[in-house]
């Protein structure tokens, strides 16, 4: 086994973490601001190899329907792209509500808005990747079933 890289895909920045490499913890690393396609397949090049990463996990933004929105297509796309220039494989997983318990676990610790806006991509993408790993590292995409909020159905994540 090895390193895993979770990754919490945005347009304008992506939020990075690392497992461990007996893939048990994962840990916040990083917020990427993105800056074009030469330049992003330099810096994940880059810290695929200064970390040692052997696998990746893109979070895929659904519905609470379980069914994939536009915000989803454009993950799958990146992540492809992604896997293109790392040579890595991709694991897309689900991400639902990451970035909402990210939020709250920064307000806990009494993060005011500013200092949770810099760091809530990382901390989504730690708990998307912890998920991942506490999920038993599946190979295959496990299947998106519907959550029951009915508050929030239709709305992207």
């Amino acid at each position: 086994m090895g390193r895993l890289l979770g990754l919490d895909f945005g347009t304008r920045r992506v939020g990075a973490a690392l497992s461990d490499p007996r893939r048990v913890i994962a840990t916040p690393l990083e917020v990427y601001q993105r800056q074009g396609a030469e330049r992003d397949a330099r810096h994940y090049q880059t810290l695929v190899a200064e970390h040692g990463v052997e696998g990746l996990v893109v979070g895929l933004p659904l519905h609470t329907s379980g069914l994939e929105g536009d915000l989803a297509a454009l993950a799958r796309a990146w992540g492809a792209w992604l896997a293109d220039v790392t040579g890595l494989g991709v694991i897309f997983h689900d991400e639902r509500y990451s970035s909402v318990e990210a939020d709250a676990t920064l307000r806990a610790y009494g993060f005011k808005a500013k200092g949770r806006k810099t760091k809530i991509d990382m901390l989504a993408a730690q708990i998307l990747l912890q998920q991942y790993l506490d999920a038993g590292c599946p190979v295959t995409e496990t299947p998106a079933a519907p959550l029951d909020d009915p508050a929030v159905e239709g709305q992207d994540e």
